[in-house]
């Protein structure tokens, strides 16, 4: 295969990265996957031909690292962020400052095209701080990479994805389910539409500098994503709705344990819906038709049936 370019992605080895990182293979780019732990990374390599996939140790909080990744890339692809702080890795380092040194560096480095994923519900008014970092981390690209494109999904799903796995698991071990905010709205986007989205928004003329909010088919509430979580992991439990001053005493002791399960600022996430303005451009406008939950969804939670097994996933990504 002719390879095409160099695509620089920043947090490649993570959920979102590595359907990136295929799909930039797939198309013909040498890929230089930016993360802080190269050798967690390794198998990323079989992803691509002998020598087409190079794991870089360059952190987005590592000025020298990131100038390295960028040098001589066309594209770059600007993935990291966190759900909750621990240590030196706090939502400004990593969603604001690391962010803008990314565009920064991206743009003096002549990058043509820079997309960075930022997350529905930034807003520098936000009550959480995750939500306040994330605007930012946006303003901060603006400002180093003025033709950046921004997407905005909301939660992501897919076979390695920390949400319908995770209630899963909960619900093979619990006797009921906890619900908390259970009216909250979500609108769940499978991860190889975000991925595709993210390509688009790397190719597409009309897409430079824009900004895109990027939801699911379907909107539906926390309380019926559980429901349907139970359902389809074969484990079906009473739903109990948790008060949220109960939620916010539970989370402020599981947030100083190691794993961070549930933080008093998810608490703050939670208070806010979470998807796609009206108005707002999305998956359409990158000619993307989303994909239903159901389509993917039972696929990987058959694992926690009873007696279940894995299948693979429409994608044909393998699980990790």
């Amino acid at each position: 295969m002719a390879m095409v370019g160099i695509a620089t992605v920043f947090g490649g080895s993570g959920f979102v990265g590595r359907y990136v990182v295929k799909r930039l293979a797939q198309r013909g780019y040498v890929v230089r996957v930016a993360v802080r732990d190269p050798e967690a990374a390794q198998f990323l390599k079989t992803m691509g031909t002998v020598g087409q996939i190079v794991l870089l140790k360059a952190p987005v909080t590592d000025e020298a690292g990131v100038a390295r990744a960028v040098q001589g890339a066309d594209l770059v692809v600007s993935l990291p962020g966190i759900l909750a702080e621990s240590g030196s890795a706090t939502f400004q380092s990593i969603h604001a400052d690391g962010a803008g040194r990314v565009a920064r560096l991206a743009a003096a480095a002549g990058v043509s095209r820079l997309v960075h994923v930022s997350a529905i519900g930034a807003d520098p008014a936000s009550p959480s701080r995750y939500g306040a970092s994330k605007a930012a981390g946006e303003q901060a690209v603006r400002q180093g990479f003025p033709s950046a494109t921004i997407l905005r999904p909301s939660i992501v799903f897919g076979p390695e994805d920390n949400f319908f796995n995770r209630f899963a698991g909960m619900a093979r071990m619990m006797p009921v389910m906890p619900v908390i905010a259970g009216d909250t709205k979500f609108q769940p986007v499978y991860v190889g539409d975000l991925a595709d989205a993210i390509l688009a928004a790397l190719t597409r003329a009309d897409a430079v500098g824009g900004l895109y909010e990027i939801g699911g088919p379907r909107t539906l509430t926390m309380r019926a994503l559980l429901h349907y979580t139970m359902k389809e992991s074969g484990h079906e439990r009473p739903a109990i709705g948790v008060p949220m001053c109960f939620a916010r005493l539970q989370a402020a002791i599981l947030e100083r344990l190691p794993g961070k399960l549930l933080t008093r600022d998810q608490l703050s996430m939670l208070a806010r819906d979470n998807v796609v303005a009206s108005g707002m451009p999305g998956l359409a406008d990158l000619g993307i038709v989303p994909t239903p939950i159901e389509l993917v969804v039972p696929f990987y939670l058959r694992r926690f049936r009873p007696g279940g097994k894995r299948l693979a996933a429409p994608d044909g990504q393998a699980e990790h």
